[in-house]
């Protein structure tokens, strides 16, 4: 074991860590979590240009060591270089003279033929002072205030698992001793992922310290410096652990097996069988669950799984079937058999007729977006307030968060028909979990459908084949980046310390024995809560990981009630495994941490890069393809690196679309979304990773195998190429006048909404403009989704729903009908409901004030749409909503546009155009030939067009054009003008806007 020198017995006042880094020239260097990392630290001496090179000799038993190199630009020395003089124990040195030169290239040799030249990569080295050991470069003197003598002795290891450093150096100074200069002395190696140690401070019986990893990042403990006594230390994470024992010890072979899982379920549907247990604790850490199954023909069949659950389909039918489960750990113990479930298959169940995609072109079809719980109640029966249904004020409205539902979805499918609409758009159906989740975006068991949305006759089946027997599609909104804060059941939930004291009975139910929380099922224990019972315990589980367990933070809640460690789960409490979940909170939301961290308290963050995650979610979203849902819209894709959607998910969801229903069908399942780039500018503040058309591509390299490696080399490799090296297309535009066939080879399979389009809708000529500046770095901007505002956002990153007027409203609509895209609408924003209002403010208002306010008061009594855009018939309150101004001009857009091909499917230009907003489109294929000139409220002239007869759309003129040119009069705000060559003339009747 070498020891490392002791510092100098010269006294001076001792001097805190910024002191010494000053008078060292670091001032600077402490870089916090969001600091940026400064350049490599290189100490020159005054008046010349030199590196002192330090070679570590210790593992190579070499009798002499040379020194080959060459300046940058310089020429090599003559092999076998120059030969090293000793600097202290198993260190060589040799100071080079560089000149002019910013560093050199070098490799070591023993003179006799053996070479270490960095895997034939050669060592690029600096200026300075650098440090070569085992392959690792460094800047620090491994020899610095050498004096011999013995003293008191501090062995110090330190954790470099979590920073990742490849080298580590402790800067310290013994209690009223003098600091080493800076950055201190560099340890050795230990074990993977610790650095050693061992200090002589002389008559010292403690030293304060901080890490560095010589390149001018530190470690001083949020600026407190660390202090360590005499004897062994470890340093990990922040946390001091005096008298430690060897972190690299060999430890002791795990012989312990897990315990069985317990509670093992099993029920069929058809032919097919779901088993779920508990997870089964281990000292180590379960990795693995063996499910054995017997009867039918095939007799015993083991599978490995990964989660908590397991779905065994494709079996024989009316057999029944015996399942036992056991736990493996790493070390390969097995625990004992868990006690058996039993599930009788029924008959194989037939494919229904419309439990298939529906498997057109997602372009034809114009979205309609509800909030399910907020759209209609059908049943009242399953409508639940939540543990907030008094405080939000919601209970004073009678209005529980949960209200509307499937059923109320089903009934009012004519109402989203007689507006125009085909596909509708509808937040998460998982069952979900938190104090305030109606939305659906705080997932909890990913594999059950929420049953305060459904009902007898009405379940998500039911709604699903409803929209498919009236030519609707149903988007599932998906959230693969997070779950609820109680985590996922089946992956992983945590044990919540629930204190039943005065201040929390309220809220922590007592355990129940038994009970499994679905959000809908009261608790029996208690009589009165379906919300808890079966998270919560007093005593400290088994295998916790939380610190502090049930003690009082120092804190207190809202209500002026005590807080305690643990009861809130968090990422950085130590209640989610690194296994399944990120432990890390959002610093950069351009940075990497902003795919690999938490969004917020109640948005847990998986590890998406972890297989058994990954398995989890693929297995769950199999679940709603196989049901034939038309599509996705992925919910803050944004966080999650493209590499991850390109590798596992985006191939998951076409594979099992194109396993079940075919390749057509997998070709039209829409995948759209969510990334959230609120910005008013092409990329999002020059992060290509962070940018929403950053998404619709593959990826143009390859990457390591390992998924999380992978993820920072494409974060670090796009972020270096930049904005000016992305992928374009020419995709979404004609080539003069003429259609092409769009090349979609290196589409990543994810399709986005349109958020700079939406960022700019406070007017539709903004959005106009902004749009089209990005399209040609989208794979195919045809298929972008449009809208103006949603259940999070209006306009510009508003809080509020729009209230731009009618006028505007039907402004927006109108581009939004005719430009390229597929155009989207919020619920109600067809009589401008709730304009102004702000969208959502949690549980401290009722939902009645916001945007997200119940809207079927606005659809009771009946409708019956002949087609998409007209109404059969339609009595009470509906029938005065449906004669509103902007659902009868909404009604006439989607009737010009079911029409007329190229403003569906076409590409675009505005070569030879005048006006604001005004271009063609054209769409061409076998044998239709769809040719618009299209002008959205101003006049515009159309140059170098097709001669021939153009028919206008809205109001049947004709204009024979022989020379290439047509012109248009303003027709005014929301109005518009698409003249069609050899079109079909006036589509519809005139209304309020359309005339």
């Amino acid at each position: 074991m070498r020891r490392a020198p002791r510092t100098s017995r010269r006294r001076r006042p001792p001097r805190p860590l910024a002191a010494a880094m000053a008078a060292a020239g670091l001032v600077g260097l402490l870089a916090g979590p969001s600091g940026s990392d400064p350049a490599p630290l290189r100490t020159t001496a005054a008046g010349s240009n030199t590196a002192t090179v330090f070679f570590y000799t210790k593992t190579k038993n070499w009798s002499a060591t040379h020194l080959h190199y060459a300046p940058d630009g310089g020429a090599w020395t003559t092999v076998p270089g120059v030969l090293m003089e000793a600097a202290c124990t198993d260190w060589v040195k040799q100071t080079v003279d560089l000149g002019s030169a910013a560093g050199l290239q070098a490799t070591f040799n023993n003179g006799s033929g053996t070479w270490d030249n960095n895997g034939g990569a050669n060592y690029a080295l600096g200026t300075g002072t650098v440090t070569v050991r085992d392959g690792v470069i460094a800047h620090s003197d491994p020899c610095a205030d050498t004096e011999t003598g013995s003293g008191n002795e501090a062995t110090v290891y330190y954790s470099t698992a979590t920073s990742g450093w490849t080298t580590a150096n402790i800067h310290y100074a013994p209690t009223a001793g003098s600091w080493t200069t800076a950055p201190g002395v560099g340890m050795e190696t230990a074990c993977t992922g610790w650095w050693k140690e061992t200090l002589d401070i002389g008559t010292a019986t403690s030293l304060k310290a901080a890490f560095n990893n010589g390149n001018g990042v530190w470690d001083n403990n949020n600026g407190a410096d660390y202090t360590i006594p005499l004897g062994t230390t470890t340093v990990k994470d922040r946390t001091v652990t005096s008298g430690a024992a060897n972190p690299c010890a060999a430890e002791l072979p795990d012989t312990e097996p897990p315990t069985a899982p317990a509670k093992v379920t099993a029920s069929a549907t058809d032919t097919s069988v779901v088993v779920s247990w508990d997870a089964a604790t281990d000292d180590k850490g379960v990795t693995k669950y063996q499910v054995t199954r017997t009867g039918g023909t095939l007799g015993t069949v083991v599978t490995d799984v990964g989660s908590t659950v397991h779905s065994d389909s494709g079996l024989e039918e009316k057999t029944t079937y015996t399942y036992t489960v056991k736990a493996v750990d790493a070390a390969g113990n097995t625990s004992p058999a868990s006690a058996a479930a039993t599930a009788t298959t029924g008959e194989r169940a037939p494919a229904p007729a419309n439990g298939a995609p529906l498997g057109t072109d997602p372009r034809k079809d114009p979205i309609y977006f509800v909030l399910t719980a907020r759209f209609y109640d059908g049943d009242t029966a399953n409508d639940r307030g939540g543990s907030q249904h008094v405080k939000s004020g919601n209970a004073a409205n009678d209005d529980p968060m949960f209200r509307g539902d499937f059923k109320g979805l089903v009934e009012k499918l004519d109402y989203v028909k007689a507006l125009g609409f085909s596909a509708v758009w509808i937040t998460p159906v998982v069952l979900n979990r938190s104090d305030y989740d109606y939305h659906g975006y705080h997932g909890y068991d990913f594999y059950k459908v929420d049953p305060r949305l459904e009902s007898a006759g009405a379940s998500y089946q039911d709604l699903i084949n409803a929209a498919h027997a009236k030519g609707m599609k149903i988007y599932q909104d998906v959230v693969y980046n997070h779950s609820s804060r109680w985590g996922a059941k089946g992956l992983f939930t945590p044990t919540v310390y629930g204190v039943r004291d005065s201040q929390w009975s309220w809220y922590y139910d007592e355990k129940a024995e038994g009970f499994a929380y679905d959000g809908l099922t009261v608790e029996p224990k208690s009589g009165k809560s379906y919300y808890n019972g079966d998270l919560w315990s007093t005593a400290e589980p088994t295998g916790n990981t939380c610190l502090n367990w049930g003690k009082p933070t120092g804190g207190k809640s809202a209500e002026g009630y005590t807080l305690y460690n643990c009861q809130w789960p968090s990422p950085t409490s130590g209640m989610f495994p690194k296994t399944y979940y990120h432990r890390c909170w959002i610093g950069n939301w351009e940075g990497e941490d902003s795919r690999s961290c938490w969004l917020h308290e109640d948005l847990a963050d998986f590890d998406t890069e972890s297989t058994p995650v990954q398995n989890y979610l693929i297995g769950a979203y199999d679940k709603y393809i196989d049901m034939g849902v038309d599509g996705f819209r992925i919910d803050t894709a944004v966080h999650i690196p493209r590499v991850t959607w390109n590798r596992r998910f985006l191939p998951a969801i076409y594979d099992r679309v194109t396993q079940k229903f075919g390749t057509e069908a997998a070709r039209n399942f829409f995948v759209f979304g969510e990334v959230g780039a609120f910005v008013n500018d092409k990329w999002n503040r020059g992060s290509v990773n962070h940018s929403a058309q950053f998404f619709t591509w593959k990826e143009r390299k390859e990457y390591s195998a390992d998924d999380e490696t992978a993820a920072l080399e494409q974060f670090t490799y796009e972020n270096n190429l930049g904005t000016g090296n992305q992928p374009t297309s020419t995709n979404a535009f004609l080539s003069g006048n003429s259609y092409h066939t769009p090349d979609r080879s290196q589409f990543s399979g994810m399709n986005i909404i349109d958020m700079r389009m939406h960022m700019n809708f406070g007017d539709a000529q903004n959005a106009y403009s902004n749009g089209k500046d990005s399209d040609d770095s989208v794979n195919d901007a045809t298929y972008n989704v449009v809208y103006v505002d949603s259940h999070d956002y209006g306009p510009n990153k508003s809080s509020t729903r729009y209230s731009g007027g009618t006028d505007a409203w039907a402004e927006n609509m109108a581009l939004m009908w005719t430009f390229r895209g597929i155009p989207t609408l919020y619920y109600g924003s067809e009589i401008e409901f709730q304009k102004g209002k702000q969208i959502d403010c949690g549980p401290s208002c009722p939902l009645a004030s916001t945007g997200r306010a119940y809207f079927g008061d606005h659809l009771a009594g009946s409708v019956t749409a002949s087609d998409f855009g007209t109404v059969a018939s339609a009595s009470g309150t509906v029938a005065a909503t449906l004669a509103q101004p902007l659902v009868k001009h909404l009604q006439r857009l989607n009737q010009i546009r079911r029409a007329i091909p190229a403003l569906q499917t076409g590409q675009y230009s505005t070569d030879g155009i005048s006006g604001g907003m005004a271009f063609k489109r054209r769409y061409t294929s076998a044998g239709t030939d769809s040719f618009a000139l299209v002008t959205v409220t101003g006049a515009a002239s159309f140059t170098g067009i097709p001669n021939g007869t153009y028919k206008d759309a809205v109001t049947g003129d004709v204009k024979s054009v022989s020379n290439g040119t047509l012109s248009v009069a303003a027709p005014g705000q929301g109005n518009l003008r698409v003249y069609v060559l050899n079109g079909p003339g006036k589509i519809g009747a005139d209304g309020p806007y359309l005339k």
